[in-house]
């Protein structure tokens, strides 16, 4: 298997974040992976998929 296979076929999401959320999603961004938002975004959503399954 090629790296990215099967990612073509990965639905695609679209999420809108508050004021709030995004200033969160910037600390953690900032603290944690060298202003990268998008690792902070991951992060988050593993957090809430981990909620969910509680």
């Amino acid at each position: 298997m090629n790296e990215g296979d099967g990612l073509s076929e990965m639905e695609t999401v679209t999420v809108e974040l508050d004021a709030e959320t995004l200033a969160e999603v910037d600390d953690i961004a900032f603290a944690d992976h060298r202003d990268n938002r998008d690792a902070a975004i991951r992060d988050l959503l593993d957090e809430w998929l981990k909620s969910r399954e509680e």
